[in-house]
């Protein structure tokens, strides 16, 4: 299983990322999918979630500013980041729910005030 974030960069608080995971070697319309993030000297927060219904979580640091998202016939999960804020600085990781501790290769992502 593979799963390649990309979409990352930096950006002025306020502003805008879309974050995408390719997820490739499972049958993705059969995976709930997640993003969760990593800041240095912090611990891993889980970000958001979306089920194959398309039944969506996030935290509630990110409601109303992130919204996830998937395309099965791309076997791609989104993270749609507005009103970005410094405190979103971090390396966000997509994973698979049924493998939550699975990740692949993150995508920085780095906020400035």
């Amino acid at each position: 299983v593979q799963l390649q974030a990309s979409g990352g960069g930096l950006v002025q608080a306020g502003g805008s990322l879309r974050l995408s995971c390719a997820v490739s070697g499972v049958l993705f319309r059969n995976n709930g999918v997640g993003w969760n993030r990593r800041a240095p000297g912090k611990e891993t927060e889980l970000v958001a979630t979306i089920t194959t219904d398309g039944i969506r979580h996030y935290a509630e640091f990110v409601k109303g500013r992130f919204t996830i998202s998937r395309d099965d016939s791309k076997s791609t999960v989104y993270l749609q980041m507005s009103s970005l804020k410094p405190e979103d600085t971090g390396v966000y990781y997509c994973f698979r729910l049924i493998a939550p501790d699975v990740w692949g290769q993150g995508t920085q992502v780095t906020v400035s005030s």
